[in-house]
């Protein structure tokens, strides 16, 4: 088998097993990345919508930062996006090592929280404005633009970001939300089934979305909100929603 060195932090390769180095080394299967598609994919273009981050940029940030789900800070805090405490941050924190040892990293309840903070920290912080100027389908730009912006340091992060993207057709999540020729629809492995508990009430599973439930049921996201009393995106597993 030819030998493959990893000499750059956040470092893809493309082979038969995928080996992703974010805040913690891990090696993941072309399987294991199409699973965590599967589970995000509604988050991702939920978000788009609401944000206007491109759905292709946030799945490959999560599967890049989290290592697919598989990354220790993934797994011990729900953080799928690397992010730090920062000056500011008053919720849950862990420490791990990063780019020095035992850094302040956010911590979540939920991967929905995670998905929806990375949004808000994209949106509310002045150096990141300039890419809301990008077209949103432009994900080679939104690429480069977050390396510009700091976001990372590592200099092979757009390349990595860009990578993911063409490999497993992320783009086409960025279209599905723009309202463009829908996706084909595939079987897609481990999805939870539908949970309807009544022909008005629905309970969440995993890989839900307010924008994922609205099209199941015809309601907009606007009136799901209104009748369950829900102020912003995220949702919790077995939560119960009203939806008639």
């Amino acid at each position: 088998m030819k030998k493959t060195v990893v000499t750059n932090k956040k470092q893809i390769i493309k082979k038969e097993e995928e080996k992703l180095e974010a805040t913690s080394f891990v090696v993941v299967t072309f399987e294991n990345v199409e699973e965590y598609i599967s589970w995000f994919k509604n988050t991702a273009i939920s978000n788009m919508i609401n944000y206007k981050i491109p759905a292709s940029i946030t799945l490959a940030q999560g599967i890049l930062e989290s290592g697919a789900g598989k990354g220790e800070l993934c797994k011990k805090a729900n953080n799928h996006f690397g992010i730090k405490c920062h000056v500011g941050w008053e919720g849950a924190s862990v420490y791990h090592d990063d780019d020095e040892s035992q850094e302040c990293f956010r911590k979540y309840n939920h991967p929905a929280e995670s998905y929806r903070d990375h949004s808000l920290f994209l949106t509310s912080r002045s150096r990141y404005n300039f890419l809301f100027d990008l077209k949103e389908d432009d994900y080679k730009a939104w690429a480069n633009g977050l390396k510009s912006a700091g976001y990372a340091t590592d200099p092979k992060y757009p390349a990595k970001l860009i990578h993911i993207i063409e490999r497993y057709k992320l783009y086409e999540y960025d279209n599905e939300a723009l309202g463009r020729s829908p996706i084909k629809e595939e079987v897609v492995l481990y999805e939870a089934p539908s949970k309807s508990i009544s022909n008005s009430e629905y309970e969440v599973v995993k890989g839900d979305t307010l924008y994922s439930i609205s099209r199941k049921y015809n309601i907009s996201v606007e009136d799901l909100k209104n009748k369950n009393n829900i102020s912003d995106n995220a949702l919790s597993i077995g939560q119960i929603l009203k939806i008639k």
